[in-house]
């Protein structure tokens, strides 16, 4: 009875206390021709100890054990013991939201840490509290630039992750604006020659990802000079934050976003993750969601609160930046945690430890045989040229437990049988000989 409390005899007072014989006289108002009419089709009750060993051995079916070298907008990182023992405390793991906020001082000063550790990655002057995760913080971030601009198209790079492109068109295609693509040049960069001809007066936005999906890193500054020379503002995605700690931040851009998961947040399947989102001061009241301010209490000592909180539970409707948004208060204090325990110089170090591991594998995949599809710099990201066309690759690496890359055709029907590979700081040069040897044979 540990999880079902209540003894028989218990239940029985409580029906006749509200004037009922038997359980099923609570759903008489529900015909009987949908009621399933037997039982469910469940297994016997187990022991503890029997559904702890069950646990354990889906567990060892669910890859573990296995070296992965997928990426594409998810990043399998090193998360330290550290980040688990402090959310797991029932102060973090127990609270959703702050709705009386100032109350929650501690929630409020990790949301407040997490903004300036975010301000200081991205170069930027504000960041708000965190989003549902990368793929929401790049519509939110166009519509910033269409309510801040007023004009109505918005040019994005090929190059920015698919999914997140999605999610943008899904935001988007009841309103009045139109979306282009910009493909991507032989190097993996924005094209240049195809840029200055689409920019014009009614451009809102110029949207690049760095590094993009392909690992490639691209030329912000040159992006920004020429969004800016037509008026429009640049929004940078970031899927693979660990990248700041070696490259120089965007802050020529207006705005930068993206997704944080790299940052001690597991992979979990796909989510929960924290999408980040940061912008020059200009931008400070378009920001959606919320934003946590410092200030001083009755007493004059250090306190915190909502400095700006526009979402549609706050304000009126017709006034909230976005109605779609959310705080991701736990992911983001695991992404303070992780970024506070590794320092600057901890994240420069992981960071060069992703971009050596990456370019020792590309090197080994040219000496293989086998050809970078790309030649501009990259990360810890590359994508090999036609090595998926090879039957049988993905199972003989599975037998020796390694998760190969991601098929690009599944994107971009042009790079079908190009395999897009992750290297972090998991990978040991072991199995990166390994994942070449098989992929190249």
């Amino acid at each position: 009875m540990r999880y079902l409390p209540k003894s028989p005899e218990e239940r029985r007072q409580m029906l006749a206390e509200i004037g009922c014989n038997a359980v099923e006289q609570l759903f008489a108002g529900i015909p009987s021709e949908v009621r399933l009419g037997r039982g469910l089709k469940l297994e016997p009750g187990q022991s503890e100890p029997e559904i702890i060993r069950c646990f354990e051995q889906w567990a060892a079916e669910n890859a573990r054990g296995f070296t992965s070298f997928l990426g594409a907008g998810a990043y399998d990182h090193f998360q330290p013991v550290i980040v688990d023992a402090l959310v797991s405390r029932s102060e973090f793991s127990t609270a959703y939201t702050p709705y009386q906020p100032e109350i929650s001082q501690g929630t409020l000063q990790a949301i407040f840490e997490y903004q300036t550790l975010i301000c200081q990655l991205t170069g930027m002057d504000v960041a708000n509290a965190s989003l549902y995760d990368g793929s929401t913080a790049l519509p939110e971030a166009v519509m910033m630039t269409l309510r801040a601009s007023r004009r109505r198209r918005v040019l994005v790079g090929r190059s920015v992750h698919p999914e997140y492109r999605q999610v943008l068109s899904t935001y988007l295609q009841h309103q009045d604006l139109k979306i282009e693509e910009i493909p991507f040049a032989e190097s993996g960069e924005l094209d240049r020659a195809a840029l200055p001809d689409r920019l014009g007066t009614d451009v809102a936005a110029v949207v690049v990802q760095s590094p993009n999906f392909f690992g490639t890193v691209e030329d912000a500054a040159w992006v920004a000079a020429q969004a800016q020379a037509a008026g429009a503002a640049l929004i940078v995605m970031i899927a693979e934050p660990v990248s700041l700690g070696i490259l120089r931040p965007p802050a020529e851009a207006d705005i930068v976003a993206g997704e944080a998961q790299s940052f001690g947040v597991p992979l979990s399947y796909g989510g929960p993750y924290v999408g980040f989102l940061a912008a020059r001061e200009k931008y400070l009241r378009n920001l959606p969601g919320r934003l946590v301010g410092q200030t001083t209490d009755v007493r004059g000592e250090r306190g915190f609160c909502l400095t700006l909180a526009t979402r549609e539970q706050h304000i009126r409707r017709e006034k909230a930046t976005s109605n779609i948004c959310t705080n991701q208060a736990l992911c983001a204090l695991m992404a303070a945690i992780f970024l506070s325990a590794y320092g600057k110089q901890g994240l420069r170090q992981l960071a060069l430890q992703n971009l050596s591991k990456a370019h020792y594998a590309g090197e080994r995949f040219q000496a293989a045989g086998a050809s970078l599809r790309f030649r501009g710099p990259y990360f810890n990201e590359l994508v090999v040229g036609g090595i998926g066309k090879r039957q049988g690759v993905a199972e003989r690496l599975l037998e020796e437990k390694i998760i190969g890359g991601l098929d690009l055709g599944r994107f971009y029907p042009e790079l079908a049988g190009d395999l897009l590979f992750c290297f972090t700081e998991k990978a040991s040069r072991e199995a990166i000989d390994k994942l070449v040897g098989i992929s190249t044979k």
